[in-house]
């Protein structure tokens, strides 16, 4: 075997190695990476505390990592323990209310839908705008309710063995978190130096990455919040039930473009309309409008694109993307990856300039 083949074969030898031991390192791991990219992201998001503490313990590094972790912790168990506790009463009241409506009205299945007094108004208003058949409509309810209650049926068995599955990511987030707070910053230099690039490109790559992922969760987490607790609290003062419920419910809405928060808001709007309450129609319309959906076109971009130096359009392309491929975590890291794509292209675009150029 001649240099040229033994070196050919070394390669290739080396690349199929390479391959299937990344392929068996991905297999062992693919069970745990949803809480290793969490405690990624919350490592990351404390790294200027961990600094300050650091220094404060003079490079005590894993005592803290552990006061970190704890305060972490305190800051999301206890938090969503209370917002768990009062969502799943409120969520218990509105059941209640809902099984009362169904014995006055005596609903035993989904055509009985249509005995209620507001379905029935609502159709006939329907019916004198749009040219359809009061039967069509009826059909139509009859059928979304069904599906609404297959729906129901199939995910209630699976309801508690995902809340356990979500308690054990939450344990093993926050273990991970500890290693990541404590070994990190050596962890994230050693893969620094496999990056093929020039020192100075090499430092923007990263802070523009860093500015991208801590704008977007900022962006997300913020404005997600601030529309759910302005959802619920216009049901609080019009007196709808349930407001911690429809808050958090409008909160994930949030996450939707183009429908939004209206998800929640305007089926409510429309239900104080039937019942004859048109002046808490009327503000929760107009507060929807004005007030949530102003939140969500003015506070999130800022918050994003102001200080990621990144347009909208790509950020929600890979918020969607992100979900889609990869979950929850996909809502921060879909626009990191795509922003990642941009730096790299604006990079390739640098160098071709520098060799074009006289």
């Amino acid at each position: 075997m001649n240099q040229n083949e033994s070196h050919f074969y070394r390669r290739v030898f080396g690349l199929a190695a390479a391959g299937l031991l990344g392929f068996a390192l991905f297999k062992i791991l693919e069970p745990f990476i949803g809480s290793m990219l969490w405690a990624l992201l919350l490592a990351f998001l404390l790294f200027p505390a961990n600094q300050v503490l650091r220094r404060m313990l003079r490079g005590y590094r894993g005592v803290a990592a552990i006061l970190l972790t704890f305060v972490v912790t305190l800051l999301l168990v206890i938090p969503a323990s209370l917002l768990a506790a009062v969502f799943t009463g409120q969520a218990s009241e509105l059941v209640g209310l809902l099984q009362e409506a169904a014995g006055r009205y005596h609903i035993a299945q989904a055509s009985d839908l249509l005995r209620v007094p507001i379905l029935d108004r609502a159709i006939q208003g329907i019916v004198r705008l749009v040219p359809v058949t009061a039967e069509q409509i009826q059909a139509w309810i009859v059928e979304a309710g069904k599906g609404l209650l297959q729906i129901l049926v199939s995910t209630s068995g699976s309801f508690f063995a995902g809340a356990l599955r979500g308690f054990v990511d939450l344990v093993l987030t926050l273990f991970l978190l500890f290693f990541f707070l404590r070994d990190g910053e050596e962890i994230a230099q050693r893969w620094l130096l496999l990056i093929p690039l020039e020192a100075e490109r090499k430092a923007r790559l990263v802070e523009h990455l860093a500015a991208v992922t801590r704008a977007v969760v900022v962006g997300l987490l913020v404005t997600s919040i601030v529309q759910g607790a302005l959802v619920g609290f216009a049901f609080v003062i019009v007196g709808l039930p349930s407001p911690v419920v429809f808050g958090v419910l409008a909160a994930g809405a949030s996450l939707l473009p183009l429908v939004g928060t209206a998800l929640v808001w305007a089926p409510a709007a429309l239900v104080l309309a039937m019942q004859g309450r048109w002046a808490a129609a009327i503000f929760v319309a107009v507060w929807g409008v004005a007030v949530v959906s102003g939140a969500d076109n003015f506070v999130r971009p800022l918050l994003i694109s102001g200080r990621a130096q990144i347009s909208t359009l790509p950020v929600f392309l890979g918020l969607l993307g992100g979900i889609a491929a990869f979950g929850a975590i996909g809502m921060i890291l879909g626009p990191v990856l795509v922003a990642l794509v941009l730096a790299l292209l604006r990079f390739a675009e640098e160098a071709r300039a520098r060799t074009e150029s006289p």
